[in-house]
């Protein structure tokens, strides 16, 4: 095992005595290829390619001597330290930081940052991030290759964004660009970089006390609150079951199909997660935006009629059909989501969707919901509301253990 392991964050500066001191030492060093052309690293160091984070860790675990790792920034932010810190591995490490990438980014565009969504983009979490730049006014991207900011862009279609692109920051190559989103897929950028995504409700101008919450989030408190202006059928009480339901989060991306007034939408984009709110009313979809407004989330809405709209829309994770039936929700299992939810007013209707979610691979459950609304002046029975409510999941494939 290593005897020691210092890990050195670089952000461009000149290093640190302590940094400078740790690499004089060092018998192995790990790292990009342009931490190990510094001038500091030691010709008689072992030199490490620092691709996998955790293969280099296991390399460095089986070393006799003194180990550096150099990274870009923070390490301890989004970094190697994680990886080095595994309890496999049993390696103590030493952290000398730097400036963050994510920082750095905010500094050059002038803006403040605790008020962003972070988020780390590769190529199996592109599409959750990509959710998150729906969903939120302000994110930064740490890209990887494949899941850059034309990736980004591309992914985003139909949703304006502003992006601020940082390519190389700390290097002599270090470039700052501003262009709308539409237009970033037409450059080819260098790595690494990071992407601020800024667009949408305009984000909260009280000062922050917790990192990358929302006005949505810190205001008010509660979902699924009563409201005058709802569809037939959709009681709190029966919004509130469908969100438990659907559990939307962060990274996800909801379809709202007959969203109505839209206040399960907005709602759902209140927890984090990005909206699209279909409706073939035009006069709902504009309720629903103007609701969206009000609470401060981001809503994309679509006009249109479902199934036939659905066909351009992204892929979604949870669903939540409230209408249009059997045939809708035949249209949206083929499009496999982790989850729909529905409701019917009859049980013939009940017993046709289930049929239907059955038939595309999905565990069903349905309970017949009733809630009476009570006047408490008078105790008198205000709104009564039946319906059955209809939750399907996709099961989850078992995971075979290696042979």
């Amino acid at each position: 095992m290593a005897d020691r392991v210092t890990v050195i964050g670089w952000d461009g500066s000149p290093l640190t005595a302590a940094a400078r001191s740790a690499l004089s030492a060092a018998t192995l060093v790990a790292g990009a290829a342009h931490h190990l052309a510094l001038p500091e690293v030691p010709p008689t160091a072992e030199r490490i390619r620092l691709g996998s984070p955790g293969l280099a860790a296991g390399r460095i675990a089986a070393h006799r001597g003194t180990a550096v790792v150099l990274a870009d920034g923070d390490p301890g932010f989004f970094g190697v330290v994680r990886a080095l810190r595994a309890p496999e591995h049993g390696l103590e490490v030493e952290v000398v930081p730097a400036v963050s990438a994510v920082a750095a980014a905010f500094a050059r565009a002038g803006m403040p940052w605790d008020d962003a969504q972070v988020v780390v983009a590769h190529r199996l979490t592109l599409r959750r991030a990509v959710n998150v730049c729906r969903a939120h006014p302000k994110v930064a991207v740490i890209t990887s290759p494949g899941a850059g900011p034309a990736e980004l862009a591309l992914l985003l279609e139909g949703v304006h964004r502003t992006f601020v692109i940082c390519e190389e920051l700390g290097t002599d190559k270090e470039q700052v660009t501003v262009l709308t989103s539409d237009k970033a897929a037409d450059h080819s950028w260098r790595d690494p970089n990071v992407v601020i995504v800024i667009g949408g409700q305009s984000a909260a101008t009280d000062p922050a006390w917790l990192l990358g919450q929302s006005a949505a989030q810190t205001s008010g408190r509660g979902w699924a609150r009563p409201q005058i202006d709802v569809g037939e059928g959709e009681s709190a009480q029966l919004r509130a079951a469908q969100l438990a339901r659907l559990g939307p989060r962060t990274g996800d991306l909801v379809w709202d199909i007959g969203s109505g007034s839209g206040a399960l939408a907005v709602d759902a984009a209140a927890l984090g997660a990005a909206v699209i709110a279909v409706d073939a009313d035009r006069h709902a979809c504009e309720r629903a935006a103007t609701a969206a407004r009000a609470r401060g989330v981001q809503l994309q809405v679509v006009t249109g009629r479902a199934p036939h709209v659905l066909e351009t829309l992204p892929e979604p994770d949870v669903v939540r059909v409230g209408g249009g039936g059997a045939e809708v929700v035949a249209a949206v299992a083929d499009r496999r989501p982790e989850r729909i939810v529905t409701h019917a007013s009859t049980r013939d209707e009940a017993e046709a969707i289930g049929r239907v979610l059955a038939a595309g691979g999905y565990a069903v459950e349905c309970a017949l919901l009733q809630s009476v609304g009570l006047d408490t002046r008078d105790w008198t029975e205000q709104q009564r509301s039946v319906v059955f409510l209809l939750a399907a999941e996709r099961p989850v494939k078992p995971v075979r253990p290696p042979h």
